[in-house]
């Protein structure tokens, strides 16, 4: 029986925990064992606090089993009564400041997102209708934030306190394609008009490689959520949209598989044996092709023998599989890249 993964909380609850048990620090003189607060949807629940002094408090925040650099942040809230009635909220050491546009956030302002702010407004105006001025920190979290993309979309010296709904998925998907969708958005409100999509690390260096003087907010890592990226991308009209990979999602695009994961779909074997067949490559090349397990052992017998027509017409046949996608309303180009070196092998380009 599979063990059922722990969902945990965001920086913008535990941040919401912490003002609160600083608030109420500050106005009791005495400073509370834990805390409750509503989450966005309307569960209440209940955070220990790290009694740090009176006006500061800390939650210690646990990811669950997501693999989140964040887990075990010292979320930190200090709290001070301000004249009026407003909660203002601002960010201390750890926390990022917003340098481009297209993240919705004011540039110069602390990264603390919309939903934290409500958060944390609403567990202030648990304990206290009077003005409150709230600082967030999270000691390391410069540290932290070389793990996340946050440096890639222009928030600079830490962490972004984050969440809509307070809590945090275990391995969620939905997070890591909402990532990329905001990825491409600030390329996209920082006037790039050539936007680039890789696979993964190695493809990323290929990307530099082939595009030297680009912006490298305007290269965007999406794994295999190939079909929102580019979606995404040509929502925003740009000049030419960029694909770059290694043979195997090139062979998945091929196929007409936006997903790339090598779990969603075996290798079409039937494609590869027809695609070799269709360019004229040896008998054996095709029955190699028929016999094979994975498209990199297809890629390293066209290699090895000498034919790499097949992995032009792959790229091709992925090339119209994104064309398609986006409507054949933006320029699309597809790069094949060898595994080791990094070279194109093959590329593809199609406009409308």
């Amino acid at each position: 029986m599979t063990e059922r993964l722990r969902s945990g909380y965001t920086t913008g609850a535990c941040a919401a925990g912490a003002a609160k048990a600083a608030i109420i620090g500050h106005i009791n003189g005495q400073m509370p064992e834990s805390v409750e607060i509503t989450l966005p949807k309307g569960q209440r629940v209940v955070f220990p606090v790290c009694q740090d002094e009176l006006g500061r408090a800390v939650v210690i925040k646990d990811a669950g089993d997501d693999p989140d650099c964040t887990d075990g942040a010292h979320v930190t809230a200090s709290v001070s009564l301000i004249d009026g009635d407003e909660v203002r909220i601002s960010g201390g050491e750890g926390v990022g400041v917003v340098t481009k546009a297209g993240l919705g956030l004011t540039v110069g302002h602390a990264a603390i997102n919309p939903v934290p702010r409500r958060m944390i407004t609403d567990a202030i105006r648990e304990v206290t209708d009077h003005g409150v001025e709230v600082i967030i920190s999270v000691p390391g979290g410069e540290e932290m934030a070389r793990a996340t993309t946050n440096d890639r979309l222009g928030i600079l010296g830490g962490i972004s306190i984050l969440g809509t709904t307070g809590i945090v998925k275990p391995f969620s998907t939905a997070a890591y394609r909402a990532s990329i969708v905001q990825q491409i958005d600030v390329a996209a409100a920082n006037g790039q008009r050539h936007l680039v999509l890789v696979t993964g690390s190695r493809t990323e260096t290929a990307a530099i490689g082939l595009f030297p003087n680009l912006d490298p907010v305007a290269i965007v890592e999406v794994g295999d959520y190939t079909g929102v990226a580019i979606k995404r991308a040509a929502s925003h009209q740009p000049d030419v949209i960029t694909w770059i990979g290694m043979v195997g999602k090139v062979a998945k695009l091929a196929q007409g598989l936006l997903m790339t994961h090598f779990h969603r779909a075996n290798v079409d074997t039937e494609l590869l044996a027809d695609v070799a067949r269709s360019v004229g490559s040896n008998e054996s090349l095709v029955l190699e092709a028929t016999a094979t397990t994975t498209a990199r052992h297809f890629y390293e017998s066209c290699r090895s023998e000498g034919d790499l027509r097949p992995l032009v017409e792959l790229t091709r046949l992925a090339t119209t599989t994104c064309f398609e996608a986006v409507g054949h309303r933006v320029p699309v180009e597809v790069f094949m890249v060898d595994f080791d070196s990094l070279q194109v092998i093959a590329d593809h380009r199609l406009t409308p």
